[in-house]
């Protein structure tokens, strides 16, 4: 027998553990869905990487984070959540793809698959509930660069280590804080790399502590920096690509396209929410974040559609607790000011 729910909260990253927190703080039963791990995202963040914030800004149910240094890591991060979904016992269904939200208001049903590769795999699950919030955020779908060679092996849009690129040519497309620190950090690692960036010059918002360093190993011929080109097109172990000194082919054991994501809008199509055409953003009541489909609410980044600068945990995380407080008729907290993100 199927069991149900208050609230199903579809993504697991930290604002859909912040709503699950905030619905079990407020005496519903909750269930967080997502189709890989805990913070699925923040796991495939760089393994070095070092958030742009401070600690107390990315806390979720009162709980305190703890850091060794001045801003969080992204292994003490994943620790903190681990232990905010154990604190407040969280039932979280990893590895569960949602398929289908149909239903209405106060009868709803999720269908997902189980992807876990297990005994399970393949199989339909099927859970219920009275509303649903989603939380998918932003980071399974990298804005493509649609050249011929994109789906090759050697391509990723994803970042982890340095490690395997040891002594091999590397190119890094891109000039924002994904790119810069990937660059970074593929050089400490002993790769040859070469920053590839269609705009003449790096990404104006680098945080302040990488410029200097990008910029210094570019000036330093430490790593290479082709501005103004175009990527034509990949080719097994090269790059093509374009600029004012005709077409060059550059050397590559592996491409880190760093392009930026976008949230999964068919996704939320799917569920009958209406998104702005030109902004990509859902359709919502800004006080309670309620979509134009009674019961289904829409939290963190997919509130900014295509302007996913706009929110981040720094303030997705408050998103919970505003609609909590619209599911129980008891008053929400004001929108946080915009603060300063952690990278793209």
């Amino acid at each position: 027998m199927n069991k149900s729910y208050d609230v199903i909260c579809v993504g697991s990253g930290p604002t859909g553990l912040a709503c699950a927190i905030e619905a079990k703080r407020a005496g519903m039963h909750p269930l967080v869905i997502d189709k890989g791990c805990l913070c699925s995202s923040l796991y495939h963040y760089p393994t070095n990487m070092v958030f742009f914030t401070t600690p107390e800004r990315m806390e979720i149910g009162d709980l305190p984070m703890t850091t060794l240094g001045g801003k969080p890591t992204r292994a003490e991060a994943l620790k903190y959540y681990r232990r905010a979904a154990e604190h407040y016992g969280i039932e979280v269904a990893q590895y569960q793809n949602v398929k289908e939200i149909s239903g209405r208001k106060g009868a709803f049903t999720v269908s997902a698959l189980d992807v876990s590769g297990g005994e399970c795999a393949g199989k339909a699950r099927e859970y219920r509930a009275e509303r649903i919030i989603l939380a998918t955020g932003y980071y399974d779908l990298p804005n493509l660069l649609n050249v011929p060679g994109e789906n090759l092996p050697h391509v990723s849009h994803y970042f982890t280590d340095p490690h395997p690129y040891w002594n091999k040519d590397v190119v890094v497309i891109g000039a924002k804080n994904s790119a810069a620190e990937t660059a970074l950090d593929l050089f400490r690692g002993g790769a040859r790399v070469t920053l590839v960036h269609r705009g003449a010059e790096l990404g104006k918002n680098l945080k302040y502590w990488v410029r200097p360093d990008v910029e210094n190993r570019i000036r330093a011929g430490e790593i290479s920096a082709l501005f103004n080109t175009r990527v034509e097109r990949f080719d097994p172990g090269k790059v093509v690509v374009q600029n004012g000194n005709g077409r060059q082919e550059l050397p590559a054991f592996q491409v880190f396209a760093m392009t930026g994501y976008h949230p999964d809008f068919s996704f939320l199509e799917s569920a009958g929410i209406r998104l702005d055409p030109k902004t990509r953003k859902p359709e919502l009541n800004p006080q309670t974040l309620e979509s134009n489909v009674p019961g289904v609410y829409v939290a963190g980044v997919l509130v900014g559609g295509l302007h996913t600068g706009e929110i981040f945990i720094e303030n997705g995380r408050f998103h919970g607790r505003q609609i909590i407080a619209a599911m129980t008729g008891r008053e929400g907290p004001r929108e946080p000011a915009p603060v300063a993100p952690p990278g793209e």
